[in-house]
């Protein structure tokens, strides 16, 4: 394998793969990208068997190609050699089939690495009939979501999104059970069966940072894994298994506090009234409603306490009280696009729902904390 490629062109390949690779690989040869170069171009595979990307690039995007061939280069120090180079262009060459030389004009690594046999044979399955799904919409779709997956490994199920496919909707959820996030989206064509599937909250994490614009992502469902393929990156990853719990009726359809408030105001009152409470697990403030009067306070003995008061309007003018997690509101408040949003409440114990005035796809629901 012989071939010189620009340095912008292998190091965006590499940004992309390089994020399968995991720290807690305990398979020598997964800590390695293998490179493969046949008269398509160059593929990069990386995997930690859970997760798999795989990049081309494209004959046309390779400066020159000399030899065909392919070789597995250790992760750990692939990236930081090729973003260090001094020179636009890149030469590759393997020499000896175990070892590759990195160089430009002025500068040179030869590097040790493994043989591409010893590399796993990981199948990337791909049925007929994908459903298809926007870009951006896609990345909006998990941003909105991912943050209220559970960290705690205690419920499997819970830390990852489910994603419920269902004639010409899809309904993502994510809940740690103190908190829900819910969003819909129109489908441009019908899925042919429905179909439920939880993806892990990390990988789904990975998949966002690599979508960059609204090329259309084909998605790819099996029993156990679901692919993504996105421009020239195929993204594969197993999927978790078990029933996700049924969370339609956890969201009240009625509501006896209806309060409008700017999004800019609420957040910034609750962003301030936190600062006490940093060191806290909860985070915990307390919201209390007269007429149109708002007041967020936060009390910490060993430090003190802070009080902000809001205007805002509402369809209940009966005194309300209510503590939640400052951390849960400011990350439902940050899916939020519109510059007014609505809280409904039905009392102190009841899930608090923060939603947009016009926007009915995107739901977040926080549950109170009981103070005494």
């Amino acid at each position: 394998m012989k071939f010189t490629i620009k340095k912008s062109v292998i190091l965006e390949g590499l940004n992309n793969v390089i994020r399968a690779i995991s720290t807690k690989n305990v398979i020598p040869v997964l800590n390695g990208i293998k490179f493969e170069l046949t008269n398509n171009g160059l593929y990069l595979t990386a995997s930690d068997s859970e997760l798999t990307i795989k990049v081309l690039i494209d004959t046309k995007d390779i400066e020159q190609i000399i030899s065909l061939g392919g070789i597995i280069i250790q992760s750990k120090y692939i990236l930081d050699i090729v973003r260090k180079m001094p020179s636009d262009l890149i030469n590759f060459e393997v020499i000896d089939g175990l070892k590759i030389k990195i160089y430009t004009e002025n500068n040179q690594y030869n590097l040790n690495c493994l043989d591409i046999k010893d590399y796993p044979d990981v199948k990337l399955e791909v049925n007929k009939d994908p459903i298809t799904i926007n870009g951006e919409v896609f990345k909006n779709i998990i941003n909105q979501t991912v943050f209220a997956i559970s960290n705690q490994e205690l419920r499997p199920i819970l830390t990852g999104v489910n994603f419920k496919f269902t004639k010409d909707v899809l309904e993502a959820v994510a809940t740690d059970s103190y908190r829900l996030a819910k969003k819909n989206i129109k489908l441009s064509a019908p899925v042919e069966k429905d179909v439920e599937i939880v993806i892990p909250g990390k990988n789904i994490m990975e998949l966002e940072r690599i979508i960059t614009d609204d090329s259309n992502i084909e998605t790819h469902i099996f029993n156990n894994k679901v692919l993504f393929k996105y421009k020239n990156i195929n993204f594969q990853t197993n999927l978790l298994s078990g029933n996700y719990p049924n969370t339609s009726n956890l969201i009240p359809s009625e509501f006896a506090y209806i309060i409008k408030v700017s999004k800019r105001e609420f957040n910034d009152a609750i962003d301030r009234a936190s600062l006490l409470t940093q060191g806290k697990d909860k985070n915990i403030v307390k919201m209390s409603l007269d007429d149109t009067k708002m007041i967020i306070n936060s009390y910490a003995s060993e430090i003190g306490k802070v009080e902000e008061q809001l205007t805002v309007e509402t369809n209940n003018k009966e005194h309300l009280e209510i503590s939640f997690s400052s951390k849960y509101m400011l990350e439902a408040i940050k899916t939020l696009e519109e510059d007014e949003i609505l809280l409904l409440l039905n009392s102190d114990v009841k899930p608090l729902i923060i939603k947009s005035l016009t926007d009915e796809s995107l739901i977040q629901l926080i549950l109170p904390i009981k103070t005494y």
